[in-house]
């Protein structure tokens, strides 16, 4: 590994997965594997000695699963950035994981490209789950998030947005791009990346991925029926 490559921690119980996913990036340029591990607690086992800057995590696997060791792993100070390795139906892990701490989710059968694009992406503190992606994962788990009535009081927490930045919040909790955004509340899409920027400097959260999920567990945005 050089100076300025991206480390990367591989997470799967399937040998044959690991081995695909280090062939692509150690052909790439910016690259390197640090390590891997066939379950969750090795991988909280090895990062605590090693510093990696991408986590490829799986969910499903022996001792300890990919949703409790996200959530240790990015409890850390200076956590790396977690991409949860899921299949094409949205794995039913996969809300849990991004409520943990991970940047998004990235399909099991991605190709090299995307893969490289997720990961430099993550990188750069940016998260992967695109608006109309994240807009059928909160269909897929919509029945585990509560509606307006069983929502959990938000409104202390809510309080120190404004007018203005509860809009965008809920804009982004209904899967909304930025451009999408700006033309629905007649700003320009500069001034919505200005929002977003004050509602996670506000609430303390990460990213997008964050804010929808704010969205939906606090009744800013409603299940749809």
């Amino acid at each position: 590994m050089t100076d300025g490559d991206i480390g990367v921690f591989l997470v799967d119980d399937q040998a044959l997965v690991r081995a695909g996913f280090r062939m692509v990036l150690e052909a790439e340029p910016g690259t390197a594997v640090l390590g891997e591990a066939a379950d969750g607690q090795a991988a909280v086992d090895s990062l605590t000695l090693m510093r990696a800057d991408v986590v490829l995590m799986d969910v499903r696997m022996p001792r300890l699963d990919g949703v409790e060791a996200t959530r240790r792993i990015c409890a850390r100070p200076d956590a790396p950035a977690v991409l949860v390795l899921t299949t094409f139906d949205l794995d039913e892990y996969a809300f849990a994981a991004l409520k943990a701490g991970a940047a998004g989710f990235l399909l099991k059968d991605a190709g090299p490209a995307d893969l490289l694009a997720a990961i430099r992406t993550v990188h750069a503190g940016d998260a992967v789950v695109a608006p109309s992606t994240t807009r059928r994962l909160i269909d897929q788990f919509s029945e585990h998030l509560p509606d307006g009535e069983d929502a959990p009081a938000g409104g202390d927490r809510l309080a120190a947005l404004t007018e203005r930045e509860r809009e965008v919040l809920v804009a982004v909790g209904r899967g909304l791009s930025n451009s999408e955004i700006a033309a629905d509340l007649f700003v320009a899409e500069a001034t919505v990346k200005t929002h977003i920027g004050r509602i996670l400097a506000k609430l303390g959260l990460r990213d997008r991925v964050q804010m929808v999920v704010l969205a939906y567990e606090t009744g800013l945005v409603h299940v749809r029926g």
